[in-house]
Parts: C-alpha cells; sequence; structure tokens
C-alpha cells in the first residue's frame, strides 16, 4: 500500500476560534491515527500555528505547516518569520514558493532554492509549489516551464535531501476562487514529466487546483500522482474528512 499526502492550506483566513474547532474535531475524529495509507497536514495561518499544534498535540498523525519562511535564521527582515521561529512554533513542514508568493510577493526561483535548503537544515519537510500560467499552457509549455521551476530550486542537493521534499504541482489558471479546474487529461503531460523528473526521488508529487469531492478520485488516479493539496474544499472539516477517505479508499487499492 503506497501512502498518499492528503493536505490542506488554509491561506488567509479562519479566526482562533475558527482553527481550534477545526482542529479540536479533526483531532476528535481520527483519534490518534491517521487513515491507512494517508498522510494528513494542514497549514494554518500563522497566528493559528501554536493554537493547532496545541490542540493536534506533539505525537499527531497531522503534519503542522506554515505558508512562507525565510531563508535566514535570524536578522533584520521586519516581518519576516524564520524557519526556526516556524519550528519553534510546531512547524513541521514549510510551503515555499506558492504562485501568489511569486505573483505578489516577488517569489523567485533563486528564493524558492534558499528557503528549501533552509527547511532542510532544520528538519522541516519542504512543500515546493510549482506552476505555469495560462499564456504558457497556451504555448505548449506546461512541462518545461514547471520542471525549470522545480529543478532551480532542488537541483543543487544531494539525493537524500530531495527525497524529503515534497513538490505540490499547482497551475495557476486552475487555482482560487476563479480558477478553473483542469481536466484530467490536461493533467496527464505535466505529470508525466514530473514522475520521469522526480517519481521515486522526492517524498510526494502532490496536485492542488480547484480540487473537490466530484474530481479527488480521478486525481488522484493520474499517474505519478502520489496526493493532493486541497484549497476551499478542505476549508471545512467535513469536506476534508471526505477527502481523506477517499484518499484511504485509493491508497487501498494501491
Amino acid at each position: 500500500m503506497s501512502t498518499l499526502w492528503i493536505g490542506t492550506s488554509w491561506k488567509m483566513t479562519k479566526t482562533l476560534a475558527e482553527a481550534r474547532a477545526w482542529a479540536e474535531a479533526l483531532r476528535d475524529h481520527l483519534g490518534g491515527s491517521a487513515p491507512t495509507g494517508v498522510q494528513p497536514f494542514v497549514i494554518p495561518s500563522f497566528t493559528a500555528t501554536t493554537t493547532v499544534r496545541g490542540i493536534l498535540g506533539d505525537h499527531s498523525p497531522v503534519l503542522l505547516g506554515v505558508q512562507n519562511a525565510h531563508w535566514e535564521d535570524a536578522g533584520a527582515w521586519t516581518g519576516e518569520v524564520s524557519v526556526p521561529q516556524a519550528k519553534d512554533a510546531g512547524a513541521q513542514l514549510v510551503e515555499i514558493g506558492h504562485s501568489e508568493r511569486r505573483e505578489h510577493f516577488g517569489e523567485t526561483v533563486e528564493t524558492t532554492r534558499r528557503k528549501v535548503a533552509a527547511a532542510l537544515r532544520h528538519g522541516l519537510t519542504p512543500l515546493l509549489c510549482i506552476g505555469e500560467s495560462a499564456e504558457v499552457k497556451a504555448r505548449g509549455g506546461s512541462a518545461a516551464f514547471i520542471l525549470a521551476q522545480a529543478a532551480g530550486a532542488l537541483d543543487s542537493l544531494p539525493a537524500e535531501e530531495v527525497s524529503r521534499v515534497v513538490i505540490a504541482y499547482e497551475p495557476i489558471w486552475a487555482i482560487g476562487e476563479k480558477g478553473r479546474p483542469a481536466t484530467v487529461e490536461e493533467l496527464v503531460d505535466p505529470f508525466a514529466a514530473l514522475g520521469e523528473a522526480y517519481g521515486g526521488k522526492v517524498a510526494g508529487l502532490l496536485y492542488g487546483g480547484s480540487v473537490n469531492l466530484d474530481n479527488a478520485a480521478d486525481l488522484l488516479g493520474i499517474e505519478h500522482v502520489t496526493g493532493l493539496f486541497v484549497g476551499r474544499t478542505a476549508w471545512r472539516l467535513e469536506g476534508y474528512l471526505e477527502l481523506l477517505r477517499i484518499g484511504q479508499e485509493h491508497a487501498a487499492a494501491l
């Protein structure tokens, strides 16, 4: 049986009360063990990190992440949070290079490389996000574009460190409130390219982008996909629990 990653980033949502209610219900539902064959993870806002960690507990089967972290361990970086600080708050995973960070906050291939290295240096799992625009897709350049993003962040690392990285392919045209759900056919070639380059070499190859309860099973059936990185559908606990069930069912069939 293979392990599938099923996780969510809350982006800039949820008050502490909302985060607490979601985490408590998840903890109570799981009862200390993950669904068979599934690695759950949740990435709240920084403000909720310690709250969620305190509720889930240090021995929870759910990995806790942060949505960004700086590449330096400390210093005069006003408004930033370092990997050691994120780890101190209870994080085990760092989301890096999301397209919104690239578009709005100047994230580059070089900064993703530095952040991946920082996360690994402190024993955290980097979740490297890659994805192309609709314009790149229209030119037929999706595979080359995402491979260049991944290579720029990972190629300088030894194989042992690459094996600790999770890659999430999130095409820009498919994510967010205005995103268009990708068809299975549209994702076959990008994942074929990722599978050839990184299959069996990284901890996971995830898909994210308008994932919902209707398409989750089909997305998990794409060759080389080993998990889902989910937005809105998982912000309601009922949706996330159903995704975990779908993941468990799919893992059992592998």
